[in-house]
Parts: structure tokens; sequence; C-alpha cells
């Protein structure tokens, strides 16, 4: 009797205590975290409905009741000391503590496969890591998770940086953390959610790209192909079949298997460009976690569509500061690398446009900034190798605009405006150290990487000069009534012109002719 009374409490007490929640957090909290320094930092979880909740950090103490979900979230009071380690304390029926907390500047590093592009993967990785030990730089990855369901968390935890753990972060993210935490003398938090070949749609909120009036047509077209699933499931069934039979074949024979076997078309649905994919799957467990700013590596996927890229990107920006409730926070990106076989004549370029739809973004919205690496790519590569010159530049736009730390160039001279002397476009541009007279031309004396045009809108190369007021003329003996010129147009361009800072002159165009982008949705 008594061993069954035993048996019988002992099940009550397991029932008991799978029907009560532990209070629980987002995988954004735990040990080792970096907590924004001088904002009031939000803290969430799950608990019991009606369950007090209390959170400690730093001598201070914020308590909430769980709503009827089991939802909770406070906000602690900015903490303005940079440091540490704290202890994060959370009470409810049970006690969650994260120990060796940060106060510091934390940073979302998103985009493609270049910002997720690993430090193993980059120029000197192996004196990279053997360096690699900065206690007071911490990084956490969010896992590529493709869906329209908004996900609460994540599978993932902090760690600190070491010549151990580094090797598989994203260099970018790496680098940029390092300078800034070198420059500024304090602990660095980062965020990598990047996702190769991702399109930058799938990063917007799915209902918020149906209700814009232009980029609607986006979510569009992927209707029609979500109402066509099922079809091309048969269809995909078909050649799979078809693909097994000659596979089985050709092993019977001792012969290797064909090459590309067909692909299911749920592989789209639970992709990296389906609108809103990673928003849902990627994004949404991150959000609200207090960040200083982002930084953002992408654009060879929507290249194809530079022109809607234009609104794209901005849009993409746009929402996510509003989601974040963070106001403009920074948000700097990396413009796209030359890439692709160079071409001696003058040629349309759809990753030449998308490097204006990058650079436009930076009138369009404040707090933004655009690092140029038309000299860092390599023909042969999507990826670059040399991704410490890339982290460099963003991280001068940080610490110039954000940090407002004095005596570092930041911006890529910019093309300004034109005047017609004779034959002759004389191009004015800001951003130019000493007046408008710093130029510094890479290994030979004369400016190279200008086309021009007269009004048949035929491109041909021209010669440059730098004036010493700074100004540079264009011209091409063969062409008496120029109208427009380009710089460093092209997939791939050679070009030479640097500021004395040694930042790269930004490609752009005087025109605005229709481009080969112009029309693609």
């Amino acid at each position: 009797m008594f061993a069954r009374f035993v048996a019988a409490t002992a099940a009550l007490l397991a029932v008991i205590s799978v029907a009560r929640a532990d209070v629980s957090l987002n995988n954004m909290f735990g040990d080792h975290m970096v907590l924004q320094q001088g904002i009031a930092n939000r803290v969430w979880g799950k608990a019991d409905p009606g369950e007090e909740v209390t959170v400690g950090l730093a001598g201070q103490s914020k308590s909430v009741v769980a709503a009827a979900d089991g939802s909770w979230q406070v906000q602690l009071d900015p903490v303005r000391e940079y440091g540490g380690p704290h202890t994060l304390t959370v009470r409810g029926k049970n006690t969650v503590t994260f120990t060796d907390v940060l106060i510091g500047e934390v940073w979302v590093c998103s985009g493609q496969s270049n910002m997720q592009w690993a430090v193993n993967q980059s120029n000197d990785a192996d004196l990279e890591k053997a360096a690699a030990t900065f206690p007071n730089i911490r990084f956490v990855s969010v896992p590529q998770v493709g869906t329209q369901e908004p996900q609460r968390n994540f599978n993932g935890q902090w760690q600190v940086c070491s010549p151990e753990t580094v090797g598989e972060f994203s260099a970018v993210g790496y680098f940029f953390g390092r300078q800034l935490s070198q420059t500024l003398g304090v602990p660095v938090g980062l965020i990598d959610n990047a996702w190769g070949g991702s399109a930058a749609e799938a990063w917007v909120e799915r209902d918020k790209l149906a209700a814009h009036p232009t980029l609607k047509a986006i979510h569009e077209k992927w209707l029609t192909e979500e109402a066509n699933l099922e079809a091309a499931t048969a269809e995909f069934e078909k050649k799979l079949a078809a693909w097994k039979e000659v596979a089985t074949k050709a092993k019977a024979e001792g012969k290797p298997e064909p090459a590309a076997k067909p692909q299911g078309p749920d592989h789209r649905m639970k992709g990296n460009a389906r609108p809103g994919n990673i928003h849902s799957g990627v994004l949404t467990p991150s959000i609200g976690y207090g960040i200083k700013g982002a930084i953002w590596y992408q654009g060879e996927s929507n290249a194809g569509r530079a022109y809607q890229y234009r609104e794209l990107f901005p849009f993409m920006i746009k929402t996510w500061r509003e989601e974040w409730g963070l106001g403009d926070f920074p948000f700097y990106w990396v413009q796209l690398a030359d890439f692709k076989a160079e071409k001696a004549e003058p040629a349309e370029s759809d990753w030449a446009e998308l490097r204006e739809a990058q650079t436009m973004t930076m009138k369009a919205l404040p707090a933004t900034g655009e690092a140029v690496i038309i000299d860092l790519g390599e023909g042969k590569d999507i990826h670059p190798m040399n991704k410490q010159d890339v982290a460099k530049r963003l991280a001068r736009w940080a610490l110039a605009e954000t940090y407002k730390r004095p005596g570092i160039a930041c911006r890529s001279p910019l093309y300004q405006g034109l005047e017609k002397d004779g034959a002759k476009l004389v191009l004015a541009f800001e951003h130019v150290p000493g007046g408008g007279k710093g130029w510094r031309p890479f290994d030979v004396n004369e400016p190279i990487g200008f086309t021009i045009a007269a009004a048949d809108r035929v491109f041909v190369p021209a010669k440059a000069k730098i004036r010493d007021d700074g100004r540079i003329e264009v011209w091409n003996e063969a062409v008496a009534e120029p109208v427009a010129v380009r710089y460093a147009w092209a997939d791939n361009p050679v070009c030479n012109l640097y500021a004395t800072g040694g930042l790269p002159l930004t490609p752009f165009r005087t025109d605005d002719f229709p481009g080969v982008t112009a029309t693609a949705k």
C-alpha cells in the first residue's frame, strides 16, 4: 500500500512539475553576453501566466507579472559604466543566473555570404586566430532558419573570443569588432545572423512588403510560386524518379552518378530568397536586444534587380529601425566589390547599378554610411579573402560618425556636380581632403577609369586630369559635345583614384539613362 502511495505521489509531482513552466529567457541572454551601454536594455522570456518575475543587474531590480500567454519583459535602467563582469539574475518560481556579463558596444552583423565568410576562410587566418585572445570581445551566431512563422528563440550561445572560438565567426564582424574594441578600449558584442546567398526581401517582414505600393510586386510574384507548389512538387517527383533510374543504371555499370540531382520546390519555401523567411526565422529572435547599430554586406543576390533595390534596401533599414525601437540606429554597409572579368571597353553592368542603389541609400536615410571596396575584390572569386580592410572601412564609419572620434576619415569621395568647358566635362567632388586637392591616383599619375558619352549615349574611354582646384576634367578628342561621364562603371572596373586618406572614389555616373535593370522585378 505504502509503495503504491509513494508511486502515486511521485507521478503527481511529475505532472505538477511538467505543468509548471520554469522562468526561461530568449537565448540572446546567457553567460558571457554583452549588454549595450547607456540604453534601457530590454530583457524578456516566458513564465507561468500571472507569475511575478524579477530581474536584477548591477544593483538594480525590476519586476513584472507574466501575461496570459506567459510572456514577460522588463526594461533595465541604463548602465553608464563600461566593463564588468556582472551577474544577471532572473527570479520567479525558479532562479536563472547568467555570469560574466559585460557592458559594452553591441553590433549586429548581417547580410549574405561575404558577411558570413569566416575568419578561417580569410587572409592570414592562422595569424589572426593565434592573436585572437580578446576576452572583452564576445560573439553569438544565429542559425539559418527559413520560415514564414516568426521564431521567438534560436539555438545558440555567447562565446568569449579566443584562438579556439574565433575561426568560425564572421570575419568582417570580428575584424570590425576588434577595431572598435582596440580603439575605444571597451567590451564589444557581435551578433552574426548572416545567410549566404540571401535576397534582401527575405530580411523584411512579409506583410510590410505586401503593403508597400511598389515592393508588393515581390510579394505577389511569390504568391504565384506558392500557389503552384503542388504542381511543382508533382513535376519534381517525376524528374527525381527519372534521375534515380539513370543513377541506378550508372551505378550498376560502374559509371559516375549523373550530375544535377533535381531539387524539390520545398527548398525554395524554406530558403533564403522567399520574402520574410529570414526575418521570421533568423532576425525575429534577436529583435529588441539592445544594440548600438548594424553592419551589412549584401547585394549580390539582388544585382539583377538593382533599380528595385533603390527602394527595397532603405525600406529594409527603415523597418528594422522601427521594429527595434531604438530610433535611427547607425547602419553601415559594404558596397559591392569588383568581381568578374575586367573589360577594356565600356559596358552596361547590373553590379554597377546595384552599387549606385547602395550609394543612393545614404541620401535617403540618416545615420547611414557606405564602405567603398571597389579595389578589394577578386575577379575570379565572389568572396574576396581580404576581409580585414573591408572591416576597417566599416569601422571608420562607426568610429568617426557614431563614436565621434576626431581625425578618422570615413567617407569616400562622392561625385557632386559638373560643368561643361568646351569639349571637356569638369567634375566636382565632396569629401576630398585638402579643400578638394587631396587626390592620390594609384600606381600611375593619371586618373584612369573614366568613360564619356555624347547625346548618342555611346560611352568610350576617356582621358582625365586633376586640376589645381581639385576638380577633374574628362574628355575624348572624338567626342566634341560630351553630355555624360561615368567612373568605375563595370562589374570589375580598372580604376585608380583615392583620396589621400586611402579611401577610393565612389563609383558613379552623371547621367540617368535607363539601366539594364530598370524594368526588372
